[in-house]
């Protein structure tokens, strides 16, 4: 179903406006909703577009401003009332509860029960059923959340948001995506677009929040370009070229990215020989060189993570041997304690909750992993701590108030950048990136990559795992291939195409018997 300009609005909004502590997040923004459209919200980040859909979904109340709802007065108190009126949200923050199983979080508030107690039964057979349509249904329902990768767990949000019209819940009227596949594999994101292409079949007004182009101008029917809080512009996406799209939001043009391979990359910095660790990582070994990009592809459940972090000491190996900077005596790395001693840096996928202290300030943040050097007789130099938050922020064009401002007030990509000026200030040699531009913004993936490859020019050993082909072919020298546990191929860029790293990807898969694995082939 295409937006027609003169169709019914289900949903429209006029001048609204929405202002916190030091920021204005709305500026006066129209927006409006078809029934049977997915239109897309654009824009760096900071622009304005979460806070406009957390007014839809009830969660925030707007300053100044209406909507209307079927031509109705519509002023939610709350998410719950938002919800009643047929409107569900899957927010880009995970909002799950983790000892809770899949079935518990799918069908929280509207739990199938008779008599006061809950048909477990009942529940786990329509939650399967829902899973099954997002691509989980190899996982059993009764499998608490915190034991499922983020992928996994934003699945399992959209799975309650698809399923959200079983067991007496109000039916979905407007569905609000934000950010749905910034963890999700190339499979698991074709399972969730055709959830959108069915559910706008049946009326559904969809608002689709995303940084990925080609899923923009592949899904919406219009699009809104927001920019510092206000609405630029609103226009069939027929009509609006990827150029044009970029060029509205960030307000200024972005070069190509160049990255010329083959020609820095020098002596080994890290060898890893026949690593394993359980049913993750199975005899892996390769070699990463200074001066050179190498990203490690692979579907969700292949090990890369859980590679990276054995690397770091964060899990324990079972065998084998990491070799730094030439040395033929492999590292002792018990803890990631003893990898950043040896000049190792992981920067996890999972930024908020494992690679920033959010109610810490930039300073404090940029200065953690350095303390010992910045200390005087036991006593932290609080000039000398300054002085290094306000190089980073300089040096990484952090857009903030000031060095004191929390990492929980950042933008994604800005979070990013403090992340990685930690790390830098630490002069780590061996940067480990995981999902390194996961939920950010355009303008902030350029920054991003340019700091990989600019990492690299300054011989630094730069390893990036991504869900994005098209980012690890932008920036790597080489793209090492995993598949259940194992590694299955290493290409040079000479020798790569997007089928040949699939082909590896699912090499495995294809030759896995049935019912040999389980949780890893939840892909």
């Amino acid at each position: 179903m295409i937006a027609h300009p003169d169709a019914p609005r289900l949903l429209s909004g006029a001048r609204l406006s929405k202002s916190f502590p030091g920021v204005q997040a709305l500026d006066a923004v129209d927006f409006d909703l078809q029934a049977g459209e997915v239109h897309a919200l654009v824009g760096e980040n900071g622009a304005g577009k979460s806070t406009l859909v957390r007014l839809i979904a009830g969660i925030v109340k707007p300053d100044g401003g209406h909507f209307l709802l079927d031509g109705h007065p519509y002023a939610p108190r709350s998410k719950a009332e938002a919800e009643a009126h047929g409107i569900r949200m899957v927010m880009q923050e995970l909002n799950l509860i983790a000892n809770l199983s899949i079935a518990e979080n799918i069908f929280l508030g509207a739990m199938p029960h008779r008599f006061g107690v809950i048909r477990t039964g009942r529940m786990d057979a329509a939650a399967r059923e829902i899973m099954t349509r997002v691509g989980l249904g190899e996982l059993d329902p009764a499998l608490p959340v915190n034991r499922l990768s983020i992928g996994q767990q934003q699945m399992v949000e959209i799975a309650a948001a698809v399923g959200g019209a079983v067991a007496a819940r109000a039916r979905c009227r407007i569905l609000i995506l934000d950010e749905p596949t910034a963890s999700l594999t190339a499979t698991e994101s074709e399972m969730l677009f055709a959830q959108v292409e069915l559910l706008r079949g049946r009326g559904v007004a969809i608002v689709y929040i995303s940084h990925r182009m080609e899923e923009v101008k592949r899904l919406a029917d219009r699009i809104t370009v927001m920019r510092d809080g206000r609405r630029i512009a609103t226009a069939p996406a027929r009509e609006l070229s990827t150029e044009d799209i970029i060029g509205l939001m960030v307000g200024r043009p972005l070069s190509r990215i160049e990255n010329e391979p083959g020609d820095r990359a020098g002596d080994v910095a890290l060898r890893v020989v026949g690593l394993s660790r359980g049913r993750w990582v199975r005899e892996v070994s390769f070699e990463a060189h200074r001066g050179e990009i190498l990203g490690f592809a692979g579907l969700m459940g292949s090990g890369r993570t859980e590679l990276m972090r054995a690397i770091f000491g964060a899990d324990r190996l079972d065998r084998g041997g990491i070799f730094l900077h030439g040395s033929t005596r492999p590292a002792r790395i018990r803890s990631p304690r003893d990898a950043v001693r040896l000049g190792l840096a992981l920067l996890t996928e999972d930024r908020k909750g494992q690679g920033l202290l959010l109610p810490a300030s930039i300073r404090e943040n940029i200065s953690l992993p350095q303390l010992a050097q910045l200390a005087r007789w036991g006593w932290v130099d609080g000039a000398a701590e300054t002085a290094l938050a306000v190089r980073s922020i300089q040096q990484f064009c952090i857009k903030c108030a000031s060095a004191e401002q929390p990492a929980s007030e950042l933008s994604g990509g800005n979070q990013q950048k403090v992340v990685i000026a930690k790390w830098l200030a630490r002069k780590a040699e061996v940067l480990i990136f995981d999902e390194p531009t996961r939920g950010i913004d355009v303008g902030a993936r350029f920054d991003i990559h340019q700091l990989l490859i600019g990492l690299a020019a300054r011989r630094k050993a730069v390893l990036v795992v991504s869900s994005d082909l098209l980012e690890l072919m932008t920036i790597c020298d080489r793209i090492a291939v995993m598949s259940l546990g194992r590694l299955t191929g290493i290409l040079p860029r000479a020798q790569w195409s997007q089928e040949k790293i699939m082909a590896l990807a699912l090499s495995r898969h294809l030759n896995a018997k049935q019912g040999a694995f389980t949780h890893d082939e939840s892909v």
